[in-house]
């Protein structure tokens, strides 16, 4: 027996049983799922009641999938910065330790399209790009027993193996087994790829290629999570909004009524933003250099703004002087080396700590005073916010689930799957935070 989970929002009991039980809208599910129809056995209910959702939970037996390869639509990326081109791919059954997901919604973060336009490392084409995404368990491969068929999961770009010492560790995040590898484009059991066309191997992207109907992961990079959370909201947990709120909660740690910097107000430094917003400080300071975001800003918590071409004088004496001698916590979400100097010199001594989020050139060279440490300053870096993907996902989504964390306002535009480009569109023109596209659109 395996489960298919379907959530009606905002629907009184009554409406959401007739919806749930009328076999209509299932039989178009799987239609678009490319499935074969399953027989129905067993409705029943779950009711939510802080989200409003009934769940209907449908056990059914179906002609599996496992072990067979899925003939879907994909958007392939064939040369750097070209638009994407929705094609038919060929996705192979799951290996050992790797499970086939139907992608139901994906987003368009800014890491797909820095490696699209080929930036800073080897361009290896075609690719599947995509890596925040919600969906659903097609098959699994031998040996995975955490996972089964139905269940909602969010696909990671890194991952959790659960032996390695990191994964063991209580301080880190960063399994050696499946840490992010942007140059891999082939799966770790076998040095293949899951993708083809006619034969022709196309490669994968962070172990996650979201941008297709159905992908391969291994199962270590996917995290189950509570079927009535809604995959077109939570979807964008599994990358930048999770980085950014952990990066402030797990990490700079703001206590009650402090004050914090957040350098950078993309989707990142927003989630930062959302992040000391939850945590409860009373001054949520954005620095950037386009005032077009401050306004925007607000509704993730800011406070008040500074734009560094406004002051002739380093930001982080204007952020000093703002402050009685510094801020109690700062999170950098730029990558720019200087911005990061100005994020650990901005916090005041004795408890300031300094949180570094952003990706910087490799050759850069962080430099400061060390009587800047020696005055009791700390600075910390993060990877993902400190987030164990199998681990920690779960309770993310809880949080939105119960209403601490808002998701709807990182939302700004929607495209249809066949309209993929238009998301690459909008982020190249810097409007909107998250884009999210509908796979069956």
């Amino acid at each position: 027996m395996n489960s298919m989970y379907m959530s009606v929002t905002n629907a009184p009991s009554k409406q959401a049983s007739l919806t749930c039980k009328n076999i209509s809208p299932l039989d178009s599910y799987f239609k678009r799922c490319q499935a074969p129809k399953p027989q129905f056995t067993r409705i029943f209910f779950q009711v939510s009641k802080r989200r409003k959702q009934i769940v209907c939970q449908v056990n059914m037996s179906a002609q599996s999938t496992a072990g067979q390869v899925i003939r879907c639509k994909a958007a392939v990326a064939w040369e750097a910065g070209k638009p994407l081109v929705i094609e038919e791919v060929e996705v192979a059954p799951p290996q050992a330790m790797e499970v086939r997901l139907k992608i139901l919604f994906t987003s368009l973060c800014h890491t797909d399209v820095y490696f699209w336009e080929a930036k800073g490392q080897t361009p290896l084409f075609p690719r599947i790009f995509g890596h925040e995404a919600g969906g659903i368990v097609d098959s699994v491969g031998e040996g995975v027993t955490h996972l089964k068929p139905g269940d909602h999961v969010l696909p990671v770009f890194t991952g959790e193996c659960g032996n390695c010492r990191h994964c063991k560790s209580k301080e880190s995040n960063m399994c050696d087994l499946l840490r992010i590898n942007t140059d891999r484009g082939v799966m770790l059991s076998d040095g293949k790829t899951r993708f083809s066309i006619n034969g022709k191997p196309i490669y994968h992207f962070v172990g996650t290629s979201t941008f297709s109907e159905y992908t391969v992961a291994h199962v270590g990079s996917v995290a189950k999570i509570n079927p009535a959370a809604p995959l077109d909201k939570v979807c964008i947990l599994s990358c930048g909004i999770s980085t950014g709120l952990g990066a402030t909660l797990n990490v700079a740690k703001p206590t009650k009524g402090s004050t914090v910097a957040i350098f950078g107000l993309g989707a990142v430094g927003l989630a930062a933003a959302e992040g000391a917003r939850i945590a409860g400080a009373s001054r949520i300071i954005g620095v950037d250099l386009n005032p077009n975001r401050f306004e925007e800003a607000k509704k993730f918590g800011c406070t008040e703004f500074v734009n560094p071409k406004d002051h002739n004088k380093p930001v982080q004496e204007v952020l000093a002087e703002m402050t009685d001698g510094g801020v109690d916590r700062s999170v950098e979400c730029t990558g720019n080396i200087n911005t990061m100097i100005s994020a650990f010199e901005c916090v005041h001594d004795g408890w300031g700590v300094a949180v570094l989020v952003g990706v910087p050139n490799r050759d850069d060279a962080f430099k400061t005073r060390p009587v800047n440490f020696l005055n009791e300053r700390t600075l910390k870096g993060t990877f993902f916010g400190n987030y164990k993907p199998r681990s920690d996902l779960p309770s993310v989504v809880e949080k939105y689930m119960n209403k601490e964390l808002e998701l709807e306002k990182f939302i700004t535009h929607q495209v249809a799957f066949r309209d993929i480009n238009k998301a690459f569109d909008y982020m190249l023109a810097g409007e909107g935070i998250r884009c999210i596209i509908r796979m069956d659109a």
